[in-house]
């Protein structure tokens, strides 16, 4: 109980560890300081009475993170997952006291998107993605442009102007029906007390009328929100690239490649997918979950491949600078260490399995009882069946492989051959265990590389205070994200793709690179060949540009980051309503100046070296 009191009274008088653990909750709003305050108390509940002790140990000294104990295992809740949205807006679905029936419109389809993604966000903790939203929406594009046509039948006579004023009236629409979707998802706040993660994937459809769709997500996003034009960090844009659809020159939507190279170096997003590679990869093509949590393949009893309703169940990760830390640079002592943690987060997924396992149909209507999940149980009804089979993945998490390199091979590891291997053969046993543990339960085990927004402040804090101020590893402030290269250091685009390329293999259940750039708005094509670059070696890039904004002195640039925040670099303008700062945290942008992040995340986003 002391512990839950000095929490409480460590969100009272707004400690930034408290507020600012998660950089896409506002914690000065009421919703949220009482969504943060339920946290502590589910929290400290789980870690003293629901989990195993020796796993609630493990977590609270810092070897492992059970993540997401404010929701699960307190409640039965799931982490992220791709909505069935064509099946929902197909089959009609049941929200609240309203019995939704298919659209007849893309106004109503997209109107009805948001309210199917903040209800389901409510119902679960992590991100969601809507895979394939040009070509799932086309039909209702479809209807819309035949009520135009049918309209003006009645007062247009030659069929030619007929058609013409309905793909008119009908690109009018989308345009209208996207923006208003843009507007309501950043307006909408979850009963998380946050916005809800969507994700938004297209880029296959070669359609006129996904075209229209691709191109009216695209230039919403460039027109940004509201009279000063901000950038909008939600919906994520994940844009899909493929060869014979929008690569080349002479492919069908290369000109939509185009405005998202231009939305790219003015928004950041999109971030792409090189079909592909993904394919490779994971089996088959489908987007992230959320940031960067990928699927494994299924299918169903046809043989047909399925990735629209399908979750993962949540994450576990390691930290394993601690293990090479504990080591001391012993090798040998290093496997031993690591076979044991391992050994721990198999038991740790299981209890999560086992506590998600324990929901029924009607804890959460939208998920289990009206399509979210693909299914339509009945009230009452076990959702243990749902996730077996590798419909649902649950994964091992990581974070810190340059930290551990670092401490067996020095700083400058990424240049030692000997180095490199030892980082992948620590790879190759995560993915040998995950696979291992998938062959004895029947659970889609996988290796995510963790986004770790605040698990890179908290492991390196608790062992820094272990174990010391270490030289290049518990000093910064911060531990990397996943297999990344060090932020530190410079490098160019290509040598880090390169570099990279060898991991997500292993990490297949969650991974992205991206590169910072300087300022691209006046040089499109430069990204374009490092995007090209990309497409045989990686399969999920993002792109950092500067794309901050005073609206006090009209500066356009990059933000000045300090220990009190960021402030513009001309005027040192920092109030947030009178500037817009982006920055990506994870896999997700971030409006920092608005929402402060925890301080290691701000001190990685601070030592981020340009790739030039």
């Amino acid at each position: 109980m002391e512990q839950l009191y000095e929490k409480i009274e460590e969100l009272i008088n707004e400690d930034k560890s408290v507020t600012n653990e998660n950089g896409n909750k506002d914690s000065k709003v009421f919703n949220t300081k009482r969504d943060l305050l339920a946290g502590i108390v589910a929290k400290n509940y789980a870690l003293e009475n629901i989990l195993p002790k020796h796993i609630a140990e493990s977590h609270i000294k810092g070897e492992i993170h059970f993540h997401d104990l404010d929701y699960s295992p307190f409640f039965s809740e799931f982490n992220c997952m791709l909505i069935d949205y064509e099946g929902m807006l197909k089959n009609g679905f049941t929200i609240g006291n309203a019995d939704v029936e298919r659209p007849k419109s893309i106004a109503t389809a997209t109107a009805l998107m948001a309210q199917i993604v903040a209800n389901v966000s409510s119902n679960i903790y992590g991100g969601t993605t809507f895979s394939r939203v040009d070509e799932v929406l086309e039909p209702y594009a479809k209807i819309s442009y035949l009520k135009h046509l049918k309209e003006a039948e009645k007062w247009i006579e030659d069929r030619e102007k007929q058609e013409e004023y309905a793909k008119h009236m009908t690109s009018v629409e989308i345009h209208d029906s996207m923006q208003s979707l843009e507007y309501e998802i950043n307006t909408l706040f979850n009963s998380n007390g946050q916005t809800p993660f969507l994700s938004i994937n297209f880029g296959l459809g070669t359609s006129w009328l996904s075209r229209e769709i691709q191109k009216a997500i695209l230039e919403i996003r460039i027109e940004g929100l509201g009279k000063e034009h901000k950038t909008a960090v939600f919906p994520k844009l994940i844009f899909t690239i493929k060869k014979g659809i929008n690569f080349h020159k002479d492919d069908p939507n290369y000109d939509i490649k185009q405005l998202a190279l231009e939305c790219a170096t003015k928004r950041m997003y999109p971030d792409i997918l090189n079909y592909d590679k993904i394919v490779e990869i994971t089996g088959d093509f489908k987007p992230s979950m959320g940031c960067r949590s990928f699927l494994s393949s299924y299918k169903n009893v046809n043989g047909d491949y399925i990735t629209h309703g399908r979750m993962n169940m949540g994450v576990t990760t390691l930290n394993l600078p601690r293990v090479a830390i504990e080591s001391q640079g012993n090798e040998a002592v290093f496997w031993d260490i690591l076979e044991e943690r391992l050994s721990l987060i198999y038991e740790a997924l299981m209890f999560r399995i086992n506590s998600v396992n324990k929901a029924n149909s009607n804890n959460a209507p939208i998920l289990y009882q009206y399509g979210a999940t693909g299914h339509r149980l009945n009230p009452n009804q076990s959702v243990s069946d749902i996730f077996k089979n590798n419909y649902a993945t649950v994964s091992l998490g990581y974070i810190g492989l340059h930290e551990v390199a670092t401490v067996f091979y020095g700083n400058d590891w990424q240049d030692n051959t000997e180095a490199k291997e030892f980082t992948l053969e620590i790879m190759k046993l995560l993915k040998s265990k995950v696979t291992e543990w998938k062959e004895e339960t029947g659970y889609g085990f996988s290796v995510y590389g963790t986004p770790s927004e605040s698990l890179t402040d908290r492991f390196c804090r608790l062992d820094k205070q272990q174990f010391g101020e270490i030289k290049d590893i518990t000093d910064k402030g911060y531990y990397t994200n996943s297999f990344h290269y060090d932020v530190r250091k410079k490098i160019n685009p290509y040598e880090k793709i390169d570099f990279e390329m060898d991991y997500p293999q292993y990490s297949n259940g969650g991974f992205i690179h991206y590169c910072e750039f300087p300022s691209l708005i006046d040089n499109p094509k430069a990204l374009e060949s490092v995007w090209d670059y990309t497409y045989d070696k990686v399969g999920y890039f993002g792109t950092n540009v500067p794309i901050d904004e005073c609206y006090e002195c009209g500066y356009k640039g990059e933000f000045e980051s300090t220990t009190e925040g960021f402030k513009c670099s001309n005027c040192s303008n920092n109030n947030p309503k009178t500037s817009s700062v982006t920055r990506r945290l994870c896999g997700y942008l971030g409006s920092v100046i608005q929402r402060p992040v925890i301080e290691g995340r701000r001190k990685e986003i601070q030592s981020r070296v340009k790739h030039t």
